[in-house]
């Protein structure tokens, strides 16, 4: 049961016995393996594709799910758009990706299996058609206006390794 009394289910919160944990899950722009620490202020380049709550066996089920059944073919190959600033008062400068079906299609199947999963979405009002792919710009590093990336595996992160929320440790990568 959730705090309010309803099932866990309709509580948004995770029906495995394990606590809920954040995740991302993440299409990288530059490589990054698995188990590769960084620090919450330095990521790779990359793409996020939906952050959620949940227990972890849940966690890598539904990125698993969500990439063998999206339908979009990986590698994805997609085209940078023109800069946008997102964020508080419009502080985090971004690099839009122009609109791409295999993507969203990718975007649309973790949403939807994450919710499944009795995962809570965080920013549910930028998931669906509210998702604006981009890639943070960090400094120096940054991809630019009509720039063709390559998306080749999603990536699901744990946002808070051992419980420390300064770090981040991408778990695995699906296909």
């Amino acid at each position: 049961m959730g705090e309010d009394g309803e099932p866990a289910e309709a509580a948004g919160e995770s029906t495995d016995e394990a606590p809920a944990h954040p995740f991302v899950a993440v299409a990288f722009v530059d490589p990054t393996g698995i188990g590769q620490r960084f620090g919450k202020r330095h990521w790779p380049l990359h793409v996020t594709l939906l952050r959620f709550d949940t227990a972890p066996a849940a966690a890598h089920a539904a990125v698993a799910g969500a990439v063998a059944a999206s339908g979009a073919a990986l590698p994805l190959r997609v085209r940078i758009g023109a800069d946008a600033d997102f964020g508080y008062r419009g502080r985090v400068r971004v690099s839009l990706v122009e609109p791409d079906a295999g993507l969203q299609s990718l975007h649309d199947r973790l949403r939807e299996t994450v919710a499944a999963a009795g995962g809570r979405i965080h920013s549910p009002q930028h998931t669906g058609q509210g998702f604006r792919p981009h890639v943070s710009v960090q400094g120096e590093r940054r991809v630019h206006a009509g720039q063709v990336v390559t998306l080749a595996s999603v990536a699901l992160v744990d946002m808070a390794p051992d419980g420390d929320t300064d770090w981040r440790v991408p778990l695995a990568a699906w296909p």
